[in-house]
């Protein structure tokens, strides 16, 4: 067996793949636009990024994303990996603005939905998020909402 990474020559049969994917899951066998297999797979995007919050001298907190394919058939969703706000700055409104520099940057990328989880123990984070609006998925603490 030899395993490669994937190159632009592979996009139809990807695209032939990802219909046999749907299928098997109860979907129509379609298959997936190239164009969007190319710009997910060979796009000049980084495979994370980091966005700091700042205040002066001051690092307030952080959040860390990915790209991630596929999301729904050949679209790409954003993942949020880490959101950390440090103590002396909990509770006033850094989180939210990091929450909503991540959901740009998968607009700006063409997104259709950031995702993340959160840990069952985690009340502050859980209670964050359903300030903002989103219901957790059953089964696990896993978030998605649209850009």
């Amino acid at each position: 067996m030899k395993i490669e990474k994937a190159t632009e020559a592979d996009v139809d049969v990807l695209s032939q793949m990802l219909g046999e994917v749907e299928a098997h899951y109860g979907g129509p066998d379609t298959q997936a636009d190239p164009e969007q297999i190319r710009a997910a797979l060979f796009g000049s995007q980084p495979v994370a990024t980091v966005l700091i919050a700042r205040a002066d001298d001051d690092v307030l907190g952080f959040a860390s994303y990915s790209f991630l394919w596929p999301a729904a058939g050949a679209d790409t969703s954003i993942y949020l990996k880490e959101l950390f706000v440090r103590e002396p700055y909990r509770r006033g409104g850094v989180a939210g603005q990091l929450m909503e520099a991540v959901r740009e940057a998968g607009r700006a990328a063409g997104c259709s939905r950031l995702e993340w989880t959160a840990d069952v123990d985690n009340p502050l984070a859980l209670d964050f998020y359903k300030a903002l609006g989103v219901q957790p998925h059953e089964g696990k603490v896993f978030y998605r909402s649209t850009l």
